[in-house]
């Protein structure tokens, strides 16, 4: 018992905490830092998860920690740490606030230890659910949009995934472990079906095209720290999904395999080309967002393809994942920054710690992002078909699109106004996540090697992820040249392009409705109400003659008519003629 409830720990004080605000005193923002705490003890614990038996839990748990599970629990209990400790002067006086983000942790962290399909549809729709919570915190005109979004791209993510899992469990025989569930997936005749609503389910949360219309619209609505963890821990609950209740390593998925390397191309690419054009910092980051979990999808894709790529493919998009949740939780702690009223010393401080996980995510080498990306072309190489040389290659010029958009985000943010004073906490919380990306290139070996052997660097592995980032920073000097001697506006695709597009198809619709539809229905129906007097009108004549007819056929008028008919000719034949 007593082993169970430290495992449960991770989940059981978030959950406590988010009572335990609305108690008085001023001492419960400590919660948020200090939350995540048992979550990351854990993840570095080498113990195995015992078999959860709570005899007041009425449904069939199970707890589950592999070796991916462990670096991504990590990973998320490093930022949400780090991201509390920059909330608690926004937490002060917000106890709500206080209580949604201990709830969206408690289910962030606790899908990662899930291992069964009830408690992580549970712990996955409380961590999207109380998130709607810190999207519209602000409660502005822009916010509560973002808001409503989220919650219709929600809505349908979840009930995507509760149909693949209803569909899974009625294969696995009523059977909730998430091992027997993906076994019986891999075997199932409705295994399509199954990978279809799971796969379209955890894509919106992972935010890939064409599914990440919230994305652009919550990460510059939510405050700061909400960001960070948004994009940087709550993102990576799609890839989990995808880990585990496909059947990676099972069975070969050659059509699943090609739909996510064709989407995660699109995503990588798509998110640049608009993150280019943007001119906030948070919604540039938000596309690369979009771009990097193309990355991961992609990877996603290689381990669909065949069991022997399953392990490479896995290997590839966590270490990913874990390089783009650091690098991204730093840029979006980083970016909070750029706006305090401070010295040139601290500015420039701050520009350097922002260069630290921008050429990071760009792949500069020996940067954990390079030995991500050398790891998932060795992924990539395992590919069906004739996949590996061109989505290599690919990879290689979404890389110099990667810096051309952490520059745009520089371009952005150069010259911000200032809003708030400096924090020591926000600065430890920044530092503590700059420390990860720039320790990550050590760690990610050690962690992931039981999993997949990184290949010994090399001179041409070297080359290999430099010339992007050189490519990429020559044009990024180039545009910021010509622009600065002539200055141009590059128009802007709305943030939210698709649900921007979505909107404008509505109002099409309305206006035509109401322009051309409505006033053509309202003639036809003045038309008909017209015509429909006119036969009344007719009708009702036709009744009078009718009931003169009656009148007439009655034997008294007709025997008084022939009377009356008489007796004039009578008349007229007895008076004498003039």
């Amino acid at each position: 018992m007593t082993a169970a409830v430290l495992w449960l720990s991770p989940v059981l004080l978030p959950l406590t905490g988010a009572l335990l605000v609305r108690l008085p005193g001023r001492w419960w923002p400590w919660l948020l830092p200090l939350a995540p705490l048992p979550a990351g003890a854990l993840a570095l614990a080498d113990a195995p998860a015992p078999p959860l038996d709570l005899p007041w839990v009425l449904l069939d748990a199970r707890l589950l920690l592999d070796p991916v599970g462990r670096v991504l629990l990590a990973m998320t209990a490093l930022l949400w740490a780090a991201a509390g400790l920059a909330a608690r002067a926004r937490a002060t006086d917000r106890r709500g606030f206080g209580s949604l983000w201990l709830l969206t942790l408690a289910g962030n962290v606790g899908l990662l230890l899930a291992g069964d399909v009830v408690s992580f549809y549970a712990l996955f729709a409380l961590m999207t659910f109380a998130a709607y919570g810190l999207v519209v915190d602000d409660r502005s005109g822009e916010a509560l949009r973002a808001g409503r979004v989220y919650v219709v791209f929600a809505v349908l993510g979840e009930s995507l995934l509760l149909a693949g899992f209803l569909v899974a469990v009625g294969e696995a025989g009523g059977a909730v472990d998430l091992t027997v569930v993906r076994d019986a997936v891999a075997d199932s005749d409705q295994r399509d079906l199954i990978i279809g609503l799971l796969l379209a389910g955890f894509a919106v949360k992972a935010g890939v095209v064409p599914l990440h219309g919230w994305l652009p619209l919550a990460h510059p609505a939510a405050p700061v720290p909400a960001s960070a963890v948004l994009s940087g821990a709550m993102l990576k609950a799609g890839l989990v999904g995808w880990l585990r209740l496909m059947p990676l390593g099972e069975a070969t998925l050659p059509g699943w395999s090609a739909a996510l390397l064709t989407v995660g191309l699109l995503s990588a690419f798509a998110g640049v080309a608009i993150g280019l054009t943007q001119r906030e910092a948070k919604v540039v980051l938000a596309y690369s967002s979009v771009s990097q979990m193309g990355f991961v999808a992609l990877l996603v894709g290689v381990a669909a393809s065949s069991p022997e790529a399953s392990a490479a493919g896995i290997a590839a998009a966590v270490a990913y994942a874990v390089h783009h949740g650091l690098a991204k939780g730093a840029l979006f702690l980083g970016v909070g920054m750029v706006g305090d009223r401070a010295g040139p010393w601290r500015r420039r401080l701050v520009a350097a710690g922002l260069a630290l996980p921008a050429l990071s995510l760009a792949g500069l080498p020996l940067s954990s992002g390079a030995l991500a990306k050398v790891w998932a072309k060795d992924a990539l190489a395992l590919a069906p078909g004739g996949w590996p040389e061109p989505v290599t290659t690919a990879l290689s010029f979404a890389a110099v699109g990667t810096t051309l958009l952490m520059a745009r985000l520089l371009w952005v943010l150069r010259g911000a106004p200032a809003k708030g004073d400096p924090s020591v906490a926000r600065d430890l919380a920044w530092a503590v996540v700059l420390a990860a990306v720039a320790v990550g290139t050590w760690a990610l070996p050690a962690v992931l090697g039981p999993v997949i052997a990184l290949p010994p660097p090399s001179p041409g592995l070297v080359v290999d992820a430099l010339w992007p980032v050189a490519l990429g920073t020559a044009l990024a000097a180039l545009v910021w040249w010509l622009a600065e001697r002539t200055p141009t506006r590059v128009p802007a695709v709305p943030a939210g392009d698709v649900v921007v597009s979505a909107e404008s198809v509505v109002r099409w619709l309305a206006a035509c409705w109401r322009d051309l539809l409505a006033p053509a229905l309202g003639r036809l129906v003045a038309f008909g109400d017209r015509s429909r007097r006119r036969v009344a009108g007719l009708l009702a004549a036709g009744g009078a003659v009718e009931r003169v007819d009656l009148r007439l056929t009655r034997w008294r008028t007709a025997g008084a008519l022939f009377g009356l008919v008489a007796a004039v000719l009578l008349a007229t034949l007895l008076l004498p003629a003039a």
